[in-house]
């Protein structure tokens, strides 16, 4: 008599969900950081890019914020919680649940041949929470090339650490017309954030999300060498957008 032995194919794997694409010294104060990238996301503005997270590997972020310890991620940005600012991250939602992936080891050790190809036909977004810059440049390089495409974003162009080699990859953030001149002028695409009624620049465009409601996944101009653009300050703490907050760094 036989017996059906089911089928001798192998059950594919299951999706990684993400993995740990660097972890080491954050280059802004050298404490101990990581960074996750992960291969869903829920956020509609940029669509379904990979979304970079980089965060302190040894500290919650809600409890890194609290204590000022996110410099080692966020370096000198005006906008942080711990500084009252108004970023519009909401570290207790995401980033919070990117970490306690990470430290339920759910986010395998990025490996180039076996793992390259979750990102080959993706587009890349560095830095859903966390500064690129606060990451060695190469790594940060190496993410980006991966993908189809990237965008990013740095608040650490005047930070005493910053690789200006950032500026191939991220637009630098700016807080005032001023402030974005100067940055323009090193060589860097700026990405203004600005008060309702704010006039553009001759060398702004407005953000595509807000004058046209394109997703960054098909616009892709903050890729720190296409466009400076200005966007009206947005967020459930956008209110904290003061003017004496603003004039810092000119």
């Amino acid at each position: 008599m036989q017996y059906l032995t089911g089928s001798t194919k192998k059950k594919p794997a299951s999706a990684e969900r993400g993995f740990v694409m660097y972890q080491g010294p954050s280059v802004l104060d050298g404490q101990p950081i990581v960074v996750v990238a992960t291969m869903s996301t829920s956020n509609i503005k940029t669509g379904q890019m990979v979304q970079t997270w980089i965060l302190r590997d040894d500290l919650n972020p809600v409890e890194a914020s609290k204590t000022g310890d996110d410099s080692s991620i966020c370096g000198n940005c005006p906008h942080r919680h711990y500084n009252k600012g108004a970023c519009y991250v909401n570290i207790g939602q995401a980033p919070n649940a990117v970490y306690k992936g990470f430290k339920r080891g759910i986010y395998p050790v990025f490996v180039y041949d076996d793992h390259a190809h979750y990102f080959s036909h993706r587009k890349i977004r560095l830095g859903a929470y966390g500064d690129p810059a606060a990451v060695p440049f190469g790594v940060m390089r190496s993410i980006a090339d991966l993908g189809l495409g990237f965008t990013g974003y740095t608040h650490q162009a005047d930070h005493k650490a910053f690789d200006s080699r950032f500026f191939e990859l991220c637009q630098v953030s700016a807080d005032t017309p001023r402030q974005a001149a100067k940055f323009q002028a090193l060589g860097a695409k700026t990405f203004r954030v600005a008060l309702v009624g704010d006039a553009l620049a001759d060398s702004e465009i407005e953000c595509l999300s807000d004058s046209k409601g394109i997703k960054c996944i098909d616009c892709m101009l903050c890729d720190g060498t296409s466009k400076n653009i200005a966007i009206t300050i947005h967020g459930s703490r956008s209110s904290r957008f003061k003017s004496n907050l603003i004039a810092v760094g000119g």
